[in-house]
């Protein structure tokens, strides 16, 4: 199962949690949908009991009370310290010039293909500029037609489950979804489309958010500081059910609003995470939800709910204006978005129409693509290096790829007799093929994994661990220090467990994916070769989620997504926490993981989680297999894309930097 561990925003985000089981050139994070394989912060995937929708209705009621200071108290004591507010295709724009070089002609990145590192480079150096601030050269009225391996669930932001969801929410959510946003290089600002200032107190326990006066709703309604803090409020209503929302967000003391355009978010402490928190804080109108919520706390059953999903309120550049389920949705340019009292105030929106197609088999979408009734998708490895590779292929579509911080692992259930000891889960480690799984299998696209921060990324260590490799001699010693040996002769191994002998015969969850179910078989019989046997079970996302969830499982395969903070693998490595499903407890990274989000000098910072990244990799709660990196194709008429370690799409400008120039 591959999960999202953290909050990604664009969405994300909120504690954006993907699911998506299998390997990772069978699903990508917009292969949301249908079959449920890439749920994030799904009711389903995060354990939200059904029954909090049966309790009364009290507006947040798991706020605990209290009287906010008016605002001139705290303008004297909070010694505000001004943030970064900036329009995000100017900073990508900025970012371009001064980190890239010059790019090669557009006709002759367009005659490329992409063969190796250089030639991806090219592609996307020139391909993937930014537009010209001033529009000159943008087809204004063009449509972008992409692709998504499964349906949206639901268009409410609270309700958001899935990674077609966040893109989605990417085109016509308020800040893409989220109070403030991160740009390519995960660096946290307030968009200057929607937010005047932003400011945070010198203490980190206050941040001061002042709206535009020239924001309004798809109904036409202003955009106030009031429908900030009812999110809020909702977000913090036991009755709704909305948990894996309400992670992060649980650590706002208080929202209040002062006035229709002051909003101060006051914070339980003074942790280094606040502003991961702010970029994953779903924001929904007020004026819509008040009065409809207490008699449907789930925001999706009555009538007026139901209404909602198909012509909801939104607050973004697009609004939803076509939707057939498990087809396809459309979203439109708003007008009032970037035009206020017959005045443009914001950049306009590159297309006039984006048609999102729901196309679950991955080869269909391909020929879709060659066709050109799609104009972009995500590439599986083996589309990349046979379907997406001929002159079929090429006559009107190229391809690049660039790093995504994704890994994938077998994950060790300590609770069950067999993953209990340190020495077996390393004894796992070195059993497994790596060589057959990263050049056959994953066909040489993805690099060896080397714990839950990619190399990139400021928490990995220096002096990274080198990757595992198959030894089956180390293995074979491993399991004999921790007493499983081959007592009775029979090739299998075996030990005395409460006065039993348990032979050394555990189950491995998977996905039903061609890939998943191929990477699972090989260490099936890696194993076999050391006297473990392995029985490899694909099984349906829901029953996978629930044996996970309930840690009635002994192994399973899945992936995690790495967020825009380290310290959201809190919630997969610390004690008892919820997508804790390894039951990995050790107090030393417990104990970091609390002084990582109270730590605010960036070295120091980065020294707490690269330390938990080593024990993590000693303590081998997972065997850790592979990065997974983003390969897309895209139309030639596309320019404009460009890639975050959360994929194209959840970052900003993301999904807004795409655009067709005009024909010549």
């Amino acid at each position: 199962m591959m999960m999202r561990s953290c909050r990604t925003p664009a969405w994300f985000s909120v504690a954006l949690l993907a699911i998506v089981v299998g390997c990772s050139s069978e699903r990508r994070p917009s292969d949301a949908g249908n079959d449920e394989s890439t749920t994030r912060d799904s009711a389903a995937a995060e354990g939200t009991s059904p029954a909090a929708a049966d309790k009364p209705f009290v507006l947040g009621d798991l706020v605990e009370p209290f009287d906010p200071p008016p605002l001139a108290e705290l303008d004297r004591a909070a010694e505000w310290q001004d943030r970064p507010v900036l329009d995000g295709m100017d900073n990508l724009r900025s970012q371009q010039d001064s980190e890239q070089p010059p790019p090669i002609p557009v006709e002759q990145a367009l005659a490329l293909r992409n063969t190796s590192d250089v030639e991806n480079e090219q592609i996307l150096n020139s391909l993937g500029r930014a537009a010209p601030a001033d529009g000159a050269g943008i087809d204004y009225d063009a449509t972008f037609v992409r692709h998504v391996g499964g349906d949206l669930k639901s268009t409410n932001p609270m309700l958001r489950s899935s990674i077609t969801e966040a893109e989605y929410h990417a085109m016509t959510g308020f800040n893409g979804g989220n109070l403030i946003t991160y740009d390519r290089d995960i660096n946290y600002f307030a968009p200057a489309a929607t937010i005047a200032s932003w400011q945070t107190s010198k203490d980190h326990k206050l941040n001061k958010i002042v709206l535009r006066d020239d924001i309004t709703w798809s109904d036409g309604k202003p955009i106030t500081a009031y429908d900030v803090e009812f999110s809020f409020k909702v977000i913090m209503s036991s009755a709704v059910p909305i948990l894996s929302l309400r992670q992060g967000v649980d650590q706002f003391r208080w929202v209040q609003a002062y006035d229709d355009r002051t909003v101060v978010i006051f914070h339980k402490d003074a942790f280094a995470t606040n502003d991961d928190t702010l970029a994953n804080f779903s924001i929904i109108p007020k004026h819509v939800y008040e009065n409809s919520i207490a008699d449907d706390t789930t925001l999706a059953r009555s009538e007026y709910h139901t209404r909602l999903e198909d012509h909801p309120v939104v607050g973004g550049p697009y609004e939803l204006t076509r939707r057939v389920r498990n087809q396809e949705f459309v979203v439109r340019r708003r007008e009032d978005y970037y035009m206020f009292n017959g005045k443009q105030v914001r950049p306009k929106p590159h297309f006039k129409e984006i048609r999102t197609k729901a196309i679950e088999d991955f080869n269909t979408a391909l020929l879709a693509l060659k066709a050109g009734q799609i104009e972009e998708m995500y590439l599986r490895p083996e589309h990349w290096y046979t379907q997406a590779n001929d002159a079929e292929f090429y006559r009107r579509n190229t391809k690049v790829h660039a790093v995504e911080w994704t890994a994938f692992h077998f994950v060790w259930n300590q609770k069950t007799p067999y993953f209990a000891d340190r020495r077996v889960r390393e004894a796992m480690s070195w059993a497994y093929d790596y060589k057959e799984l990263l050049n056959t299998i994953c066909r040489g696209l993805y690099q060896p994994c080397q714990g839950p921060f990619h190399p990139t990324n400021w928490a990995f260590p220096k002096n990274g661990p080198p990757p595992y490799h198959q030894d089956l001699d180390k293995a074979e010693d491993l399991l004999d220090e921790a007493g499983w040996t081959d007592s009775d002769g029979d090739g299998i191994r075996d030990q005395m467990i409460n006065g039993r002998l348990v032979p050394f015969e555990f189950s491995l969850l998977t996905y039903q994916t061609e890939t998943g179910l191929q990477a699972s078989v090989l260490l099936k019989e890696s194993l076999e070769k050391i006297g473990v046997i392995c029985h490899v079970k694909a099984t349906e996302f829901t029953v996978l989620v629930d044996s996970v969830q309930n840690r009635t499982f002994e192994a399973a395969m899945g992936g995690w997504a790495a967020g825009t903070d380290p310290d959201t693998t809190a919630n997969i490595f610390a004690t008892g926490e919820t997508r804790n499903y390894a039951s990995y407890s050790n107090p030393r990274v417990d104990e970091l993981y609390e002084k990582g989000r109270r730590e605010f000098d960036p070295e120091k910072r980065a020294a707490i989680y690269s330390e938990i990244h080593t024990t993590l990799w000693k303590d081998q709660p997972y065997t850790w297999l592979f990065y997974r990196n983003s390969f897309y194709a895209y139309s030639k008429k596309l320019r404009g894309y460009v890639f975050s370690p959360t994929g194209p799409y959840l970052f900003d400008p993301g999904m807004m930097s795409i655009y067709k120039p005009t024909v010549k």
